[in-house]
């Protein structure tokens, strides 16, 4: 099983406008084993990063620079007929947002798993009946379910045969883009612990797309912390959620209630995320930030390891031993 590794990858969706710069020099690695939890506030490029890492883009959409390399193979420098048969689903594989529509409402549950098999696997349709029904019990759906149709499942069985299907292949991989939205709590824990299971049965590497620091606290080793198409932080997740560094993490986690505090009113982060077709100079985050000088609007600061290792930020308030200044947004 082989590392996959991101470097500078800048990906654009063409519009009248202009090209809107989703995904914008991003870098990672993500080791064998390990989950990496992705967060930031909507429109931030988080679901655009995994459809590119999957090559899952809409028409408008252009990898435009960068490199994906899984083990020791470039995955850019693949033909897409390449990439379908030898990376998609086999090595790398999606759990998309929102079951519901990732499941086709006319066929049986288990029959799409068998044909995901069936597509990328030189097998027989009983050999991928077989194994379909394998991946729901693992799941911990009842195998007798296969010939169910999804309008008979509840959300969240529903959810974790999308999960089947995504390990259909035996990817190594497994992106998930919001797999418990729309789940009641009961249900979300489920289908997390689920996850949870399979990793470390089978040895997965994860990416787990989420608006829910919550979520990505219980489920990750590690996190990046996404804003305006870019990391702004990233680091072992313990470590990013108890010392964020950068304004912006600060403010995610200061906009997420705390069961053991005092109660007290959400904070929330004044303003908005800038247009990604013209986007500010500097500092992306300047126009939102309580610490911005003029350094910060004319300097597009790196990301960077300050203080523990491994723990990143581009911000130039933070000090190259990891001190930042406590920012309280109202």
């Amino acid at each position: 099983m082989g590392r996959l590794v991101v470097s500078d990858l800048q990906m654009h969706y063409k519009t009248r406008k202009g090209n809107v710069r989703a995904v914008d020099k991003i870098s990672f690695t993500l080791e064998p084993g390990r989950a990496l939890g992705v967060v930031g506030e909507s429109g931030c490029g988080k679901s655009s990063l995994g459809l590119t890492l999957l090559r899952l883009l809409p028409k408008n959409g252009e990898v435009v620079g960068g490199s994906i390399r899984l083990g020791d193979q470039e995955l850019l420098q693949l033909t897409d007929e390449e990439f379908r048969k030898n990376v998609r689903w086999t090595k790398m594989s999606m759990v998309f947002q929102g079951a519901m529509n990732a499941l086709n409402p006319v066929l049986t549950v288990g029959s799409q798993i068998a044909e995901a098999i069936v597509a990328h696997e030189q097998t027989s349709k009983e050999e991928a009946a077989a194994r379909a029904r394998q991946l729901l019990e693992m799941v911990g759906i009842n195998p007798d379910r296969y010939h169910h149709y999804p309008h008979q499942f509840s959300g969240g069985m529903k959810q974790r045969a999308v999960i089947a299907m995504a390990l259909a292949c035996n990817p190594q991989i497994v992106i998930a883009d919001e797999p418990t939205t729309a789940l009641d709590v009961m249900v979300q824990a489920q289908v997390l612990k689920a996850m949870a299971d399979l990793r470390e049965r089978l040895g997965l590497s994860m990416i787990l797309v989420s608006h829910d620091l919550s979520v990505v606290a219980q489920t990750c080793d590690d996190v990046a912390v996404m804003y305006a198409g870019r990391i702004v932080e990233y680091g072992p997740v313990e470590e990013v959620f108890t010392n964020p560094l950068h304004p912006y993490t600060q403010g995610l986690t200061q906009a997420f209630p705390d069961i053991d505090a005092e109660r007290a009113p959400i904070v929330s982060i004044p303003g908005t995320p800038p247009n990604l077709i013209n986007p500010p100079a500097g500092c992306r985050f300047h126009p939102r930030c309580p610490l911005a000088d003029e350094a910060c609007r004319r300097i597009d600061p790196e990301l960077a390891e300050k203080g523990r290792a491994g723990h990143k930020v581009a911000c130039l308030k933070v000090s190259d031993d990891g001190q930042a200044a406590e920012v309280k947004f109202a």
